[in-house]
């Protein structure tokens, strides 16, 4: 249930409320989202903070026909995250790139 990269390079993604993601951001904002491209033999390493968002305009923004059979009552079974980054890691082993963004977020806030 992603959405991809804004222009920061946010992401923002949907949930259910009760899901056990949401009770571990309450606890602790610091997160860590991770892409596998199994066939590049690459991925892309994101630390960020999330932050949970209930704001019905947001949620409508970032709203998908599709997942109405997840959530069949989107003001109260949908939720959304948003990750803002702060270290970003790119690595493809078959073209050689390594790439390695440290403080991310005070260079694009």
């Amino acid at each position: 249930m992603l959405f991809s990269p804004d222009e920061n390079m946010t992401v923002w993604f949907g949930t259910n409320p009760l899901s056990r993601k949401v009770s571990e951001i309450r606890r602790n904002p610091q997160v860590t989202l991770y892409y596998f491209d199994r066939e590049n033999q690459a991925y892309v390493s994101m630390q960020g903070i999330a932050r949970l968002v209930n704001d019905p305009k947001e949620k409508a923004r970032h709203w998908k026909d599709d997942w109405k059979a997840f959530y069949p009552d989107r003001d109260k079974s949908y939720l959304l995250i948003e990750v803002r980054p702060v270290r970003l890691e790119v690595v493809n082993t078959k073209t050689g790139i390594v790439w390695n963004f440290a403080r991310l977020a005070t260079a694009i806030s």
